[in-house]
């Protein structure tokens, strides 16, 4: 898993031009969108003011989210939110084990990890085939999905962009854009009357957190500073295929072959493995904090409650407009 690339590119006519991850100038797109849309900081709220919201943390493979979004969804369960985290694919195509099957044990057990460190009270595990989920009938993905959101009552979802430009693994696109439409579909009183019959209430999800691996459309970010160590813990417990392993320690006993050292990679492995993830995988984190005087922050775009601005604007012609019969 590639960590998140900014690359260049321009707006023209209204459609995002740019090229796909591992191309130059990492930060120029990031300038140029945030030229086009209004930028929200999202910084740290005192106490708990999100208690009794729900939020699902929405990944096709157990590192996408510990890279992504582990930071926001830290601080939101620290201000309140209970959560849940749903895996699509079985992540059978990644990482280390002496067979398939020991594959898909590592990371499932790295997944429960990621989801209790970050705060996560239960896991879904829809254990679809890694890199075949476009093969995987959509409607039937949307339609777990949607039964999730209700029986979890989840007010807000982090998920991939459905939006997203570039984007060329299969297992990402085809969840992004499932979750979008279950989103929408699960407060419909006529989408699965038979969830009513079993006592699940239509519920619709209000808020989405969209990240992405290349270009797209940013108009919030979130400051992540206070939780950074925390995060970084959450990526070490990606150890079967996500940056954890011994990177660090990797490098740390690399350069000592070569009379050389990183100061920063301490004076043993564990500490050579956490600075590794924080300087080296969270760089983009830095990097992004820094454009907006921030330490450490995650880019979305982010879609919130429905302004019900027809109603509003019916509302307001009728108090004009209206005359007596």
């Amino acid at each position: 898993m590639e960590r998140r690339t900014f690359v260049g590119g321009t707006l023209a006519g209204g459609v995002l031009l740019g090229g796909g991850q591992g191309r130059a100038a990492p930060q120029t797109l990031l300038r140029e969108i945030a030229q086009q849309a209004e930028v929200v900081i999202e910084r740290d709220r005192p106490g708990e003011p999100f208690k009794g919201k729900v939020l699902a943390a929405i990944q096709p493979h157990c590192d996408d989210i510990p890279l992504f979004a582990a930071g926001a969804i830290i601080k939101l369960i620290r201000e309140g939110y209970s959560g849940i985290l749903i895996r699509t694919t079985n992540d059978e195509m990644a990482g280390r084990g002496a067979s398939t099957g020991e594959v898909i044990l590592n990371n499932e057990k790295d997944n429960n990890e990621v989801a209790r460190r970050m705060g996560l009270q239960k896991v879904f595990d829809l254990n679809y085939r890694n890199h075949r989920l476009d093969e995987a009938s959509h409607v039937e993905l949307r339609a777990r999905l949607i039964f999730i959101f209700r029986l979890m009552k989840v007010d807000t979802v982090f998920c991939y962009d459905p939006w997203g430009h570039y984007e060329e693994n299969p297992d990402h696109y085809v969840t992004a854009q499932c979750v979008e439409a279950a989103c929408w579909m699960a407060g419909g009183r006529w989408d699965f009357p038979e969830h009513l019959e079993a006592g699940v209430k239509p519920h619709a999800v209000k808020e989405k957190y969209y990240f992405a691996r290349g270009a797209q459309l940013l108009n919030r970010v979130v400051d992540i500073s206070s939780v950074i160590d925390r995060k970084v813990e959450v990526n070490l417990a990606n150890v079967t295929q996500g940056p954890a392993g011994e990177s660090g320690a990797r490098l740390r006993t690399r350069l000592a072959e070569q009379k050389l050292k990183l100061p920063i990679l301490g004076d043993n492995g564990d500490t050579a493995n956490r600075q590794y993830i924080k300087q080296f995988v969270l760089k983009d984190d830095a990097d992004v904090g820094k454009r907006y005087s921030l330490q450490y922050a995650e880019p979305f775009h982010y879609i919130g409650p429905a302004e019900p601005a027809l109603d509003a604007y019916v509302g307001e012609y009728v108090k004009q407009n209206a005359v007596p019969l």
